[in-house]
């Protein structure tokens, strides 16, 4: 059985059944690939030769469908037009909100370059990893009363500096 003329005969049959289950055509046309790769590995596989578009067929289905659950379960849009208007509702992300944050951030970095690399430490860990001064204490090998009463006063001078910035 030659192999290019059946893919010649059967393309459009397994690019239609593939387009059906995809929906988008560049993606049906690498289905159509995988089905024929897959075809031809287990070509000596296949008993009834006239029943060849059938076996295409299902093959072609069975790698749609399975393109389509491996798409859903890493949560992504098997199309890419609607990849593009999925991108920030599907991973509940805010562009704004994140440019914000960051800017945030980078400010107060830039207002904490002079603090002692222990306030800087410690306010690190309160702040942005959302740690308890029991366990900044733990994790520093300090006093919790100590580690509290440093937070208290770098916040407070990051506090006085930021208060400057914004009503500038």
């Amino acid at each position: 059985m030659d192999f290019t003329a059946l893919y010649k005969v059967y393309y459009d049959r397994v690019f239609q059944v593939s387009l059906a289950v995809i929906r988008d055509r560049q993606l049906a046309e690498d289905i159509v690939h995988e089905t024929f790769i897959k075809a031809y590995k287990k070509l000596d596989s296949l008993q009834e030769s006239d029943k060849v578009g059938a076996w295409l067929c299902v093959i072609a289905t069975r790698t749609a469908i399975d393109f389509v659950r491996r798409e859903r379960k890493n949560k992504g849009c098997p199309m890419e037009l609607d990849a593009l208007d999925c991108l920030g509702k599907a991973t509940g992300q805010n562009v704004e909100a994140e440019v914000e944050v960051k800017l945030l951030k980078e400010l107060l970095d830039e207002k904490m370059e002079d603090f002692s690399k222990e306030d800087k430490k410690l306010l690190v860990l309160k702040m942005e990893r959302g740690l308890k001064e029991r366990e900044i204490a733990n994790a520093l090998e300090m006093n919790p009363a100590t580690v509290k009463s440093k937070i208290h006063r770098a916040r407070s001078k990051l506090k006085e500096r930021m208060a400057v910035e914004l009503s500038a």
